[in-house]
């Protein structure tokens, strides 16, 4: 998917009215889809993801001078990378936007969550009077999809208002062919040297939690928790979203998420990938950046903190997937 689609469908001018027998969204028909990542370059953000991190990094394309690639995960959740590539790129307004709070820095304000249910939960945020755009799709054309006779390789809508602090859309994907190439393809995509299994949770911040998960609890998604992360020194509540969570923070007083919050307005400040191999994952950051990191136990039980926001502008916790599955 290309942002600058993704952004078009921001300022996209819904002309559907409320749809009867609209049902509430369910945690349960969505999921944790990918983050839009900035980075001050792309070749910038590819190295520090690649070279520090031992993510795998797969080519995207390069539309009107911005260029995207991804990070692939086993359970289909992903990062989109970034980057301006051209003196003059032709971004639409989200893009410029981003550009005008991240001032050619790296940092995220956008992210997707996946809806295997994508008409059904337009209409009831219609219903909920949350201003969803129209439903946008891939072209026709799509240099990735199927072809003019198959359906359109993806399909979004986002919000006219944003009901959240950090930008949010939801999205869903056509069933491709199957095809040996593309399961093998597929299989090494997803095989990354730091044991990267998937995208578990999302950390928003913003100055006001509550107000967050009231917004997102009012959008179908209920359950959430009081959760305190003192590495950062941010507290708020954890939602789920399918088996997964997203973490509405504040900060608790002086520290990273205060910091953050002061130079960068409210954010994806984070986010938590769940690793096969923990002592893999950390030896391998810890070479990556030549200092030791203490092990604590999170939210999501056994886990690290990257030291990664100065060249990314976000926090990448990683966590022992089987302990995470093992709670669930």
């Amino acid at each position: 998917m290309r942002s600058l689609i993704l952004w078009s469908a921001l300022i996209w001018i819904s002309g559907l009215g409320q749809t009867a027998g609209a049902t509430q969204l369910s945690a349960e028909t969505s999921s944790i889809d990918h983050i839009l990542l900035w980075g001050r370059d792309i070749d910038q953000v590819t190295a520090v993801i690649a070279v520090k991190l031992g993510f795998q990094v797969r080519p995207g394309r390069d539309p009107g001078g911005v260029a995207n690639r991804y990070v692939r995960m086993s359970d289909g959740s992903y990062l989109e990378l970034e980057g301006i590539t051209s003196s003059h790129p032709d971004m639409d307004p989200g893009m410029r936007a981003d550009q005008a709070v991240l001032r050619g820095g790296s940092g995220s304000r956008t992210f997707g969550l996946r809806s295997w249910a994508l008409d059904q939960a337009r209409a009831f945020l219609l219903q909920q009077g949350l201003s969803p755009t129209a439903i946008f799709s891939a072209s026709p054309t799509d240099p990735d999809g199927e072809g003019p006779s198959m359906p359109p390789r993806w399909r979004l809508f986002a919000f006219e208002h944003q009901p959240l602090s950090s930008n949010l859309f939801f999205i869903d994907y056509a069933t491709g062919k199957v095809t040996p190439t593309r399961v093998s393809d597929d299989q090494v995509a997803r095989t990354h040297p730091n044991s990267a299994q998937e995208l578990s949770a999302l950390w928003i911040l913003s100055s006001d939690a509550d107000a967050d998960r009231k917004q997102f609890e009012r959008m179908g998604f209920t359950g959430g928790t009081r959760i305190q992360i003192p590495q950062i020194s941010a507290h708020g509540y954890g939602v789920p979203v399918g088996q997964k969570r997203i973490f509405f923070l504040q900060p608790d007083g002086p520290g990273i998420a205060a910091d953050a919050l002061r130079k960068g307005g409210p954010q994806v400040l984070g986010i938590s990938v769940g690793v096969a191999d923990f002592d893999r994952a950390k030896r391998w950051i810890e070479r990556g950046y030549g200092e030791e990191l203490a092990s604590y136990r999170g939210a999501l039980g056994t886990s690290f903190l990257a030291p990664t926001q100065g060249d990314l502008g976000l926090l990448i916790e990683f966590h022992a997937v089987s302990e995470t599955a093992t709670e669930r």
